[in-house]
């Protein structure tokens, strides 16, 4: 499967300017880690591609409760608890991603997967 060059060089852009990557010039260049595996998140990675914006965007729809009449009550005496439940989930997943490293993932792939499958994936990186 090939992907789109513009696609790909947006992607690239965007871990470069995190500091994740580097290129490499000359007719064999592309890109590299700037870091070691170790010190490269998943969260990272997410992170320098999407930003760091949470992504469930409360739209307040309390407001929009036809049983209340008095809508005043939704302050910020009183949050949505929708979206401290969701914030919070969005926190743990964010965590559980700081906690895995690129060296995580070489490392569980080379030990779970046979010879064979590390070697398909590894052609499969070098023809994107």
């Amino acid at each position: 499967m090939k992907y789109e060059n513009a696609y790909l060089s947006k992607i690239f852009s965007k871990l470069s300017k995190a500091g994740i990557v580097r290129s490499t010039p000359g007719t064999k260049g592309g890109y590299e880690l700037a870091k070691d595996p170790e010190d490269i998140s998943f969260w990272d990675v997410i992170e320098a591609i999407e930003g760091s914006s949470n992504f469930f965007q409360c739209v307040e729809t309390r407001k929009d409760n036809i049983f209340v009449e008095d809508k005043s009550i939704f302050t910020k005496e009183c949050p949505c608890l929708i979206k401290v439940v969701i914030l919070e989930a969005e926190e743990l997943f964010r965590n559980s991603l700081r906690g895995k490293s690129l060296r995580w993932l070489h490392d569980k792939v080379k030990k779970d997967f046979s010879a064979e499958t590390n070697k398909s994936i590894s052609n499969w990186v070098k023809a994107i």
